[in-house]
């Protein structure tokens, strides 16, 4: 059980990593492409995305005790995040970073203890 907890771990450093990055890359996309693309809600939303993601791989990382609030927040984050680029999901770009979002959301509900929180399970 702790050795998959050790990948569970390892597996939410590496989602948050990928998310900061993709979700930078992304933004950067929008704000090139304009329009809706850069509503600043959206911009706000991407940019909380990209520091809660950095964050949380961070407090992970160390070993903070305090990192499964961190992953909590992040789930919470990249859930937003993933609906937004969802609207928006006119191209790979914005697929993808959905995606990710959703992926990272994922593994960080895992981290803090809420995947089955909505299953009523526990």
């Amino acid at each position: 059980m702790a050795q998959s907890n050790a990948q569970d771990l390892e597996q939410c450093i590496d989602n948050c990593q990928q998310c900061h990055e993709v979700c930078l890359r992304t933004l950067n996309y929008c704000l090139q492409k304009g329009g809706r693309h850069a509503d600043p809600a959206h911009i706000r939303l991407m940019l909380d995305c990209v520091e809660i993601c950095e964050t949380s791989a961070n407090f992970t990382i160390r070993g903070s005790d305090l990192h499964r609030l961190t992953c909590g927040a992040c789930a919470e984050v990249c859930d937003r995040c993933a609906e937004d680029c969802e609207r928006m999901g006119d191209d790979e770009t914005m697929r993808r970073c959905a995606e990710t979002c959703r992926r990272c959301a994922e593994s960080c509900n895992r981290m803090a203890g809420h995947a089955m929180a909505g299953a009523g399970a526990r």
